[in-house]
């Protein structure tokens, strides 16, 4: 029982390779980053073990020495996404600002790696070292908002939501093909056309059939252009403040 509850429970938990064997030919970090070379280019499902030890040209039993499963390389992955941000500016200006800055940082993230929001759906997401550091990094710029520790916690879970949201409406939007089978040829020219989105909208409020959502259309007018950066920001600025039992700036 003692062995149990004193075992390492993640990947950063043991030291990168064992006291005893030959001297290292890689390192973590190097096995890593070719695992999210494989990833970007394949996708999540194409990264195994042997896949990996092709790409490093080695065996995959030679891998195992410094990480003992594919999950911890997974988990691995995700960390050094998070290590991507740049959380070296400083806290204690605008709360907001900089809280909106490090969701722009985050969304773009999760855009150049499309597979990561699948990743965390599927397993969890398991906090390594950079992952904790963007956590305290995070609450340190909401030192001087109101509201709770735990209305914070919330707040930048909402903020890692919102990224995963719109980085995944922004690679629909730019894919080709039919979502289902990936079939180019039967995707709706006007699928990723907003102007084309909202015209269908508005002629289905005109049928009079949904006088809700015709008057909310009269109302609002013409959209403006779509801006998703502009949009995200907008939403971001509305929602993080009424968290915290702020109203709107």
């Amino acid at each position: 029982m003692a062995d149990r509850e004193t075992r390492p429970t993640t990947v950063w938990s043991r030291p990168e390779r064992g006291a005893r064997g030959p001297a290292p030919e890689r390192s973590r970090t190097q096995i890593t980053a070719a695992a999210l070379a494989l990833a970007d280019a394949e996708g999540l499902a194409a990264v195994s073990m042997r896949a990996l030890a092709q790409r490093l040209g080695t065996g995959p039993a030679s891998l195992y020495r410094y990480v003992g499963s594919r999950d911890e390389l997974l988990d691995l992955m995700a960390d050094a996404v998070a290590g991507e941000l740049d959380l070296s500016g400083a806290t204690g200006g605008d709360w907001l600002d900089d809280l909106v800055g490090l969701a722009l940082q985050s969304r773009d993230a999760h855009v150049r790696h499309p597979w990561l929001a699948d990743l965390n759906d599927r397993r969890g997401e398991v906090l390594g070292p950079h992952a904790i550091d963007y956590l305290d990094h995070a609450l340190g710029i909401l030192a001087p908002a109101p509201g709770t520790a735990g209305e914070k916690l919330e707040a930048i879970g909402l903020l890692g939501g919102l990224a995963v949201l719109f980085a995944r409406r922004e690679a629909a939007a730019t894919s080709t093909g039919d979502p289902a089978t990936g079939d180019p040829a039967a995707r709706d020219p006007s699928a990723g056309d907003p102007a084309a989105r909202a015209a269908h909208l508005a002629a289905v409020a005109a049928e009079g059939r949904h006088p809700h959502l015709l008057a909310a259309l009269t109302a609002a007018g013409a959209p403006p252009p779509a801006d998703r950066d502009a949009l995200f920001v907008r939403l971001l600025r509305r929602l993080l403040p009424a968290m915290l039992g702020q109203g709107e700036p």
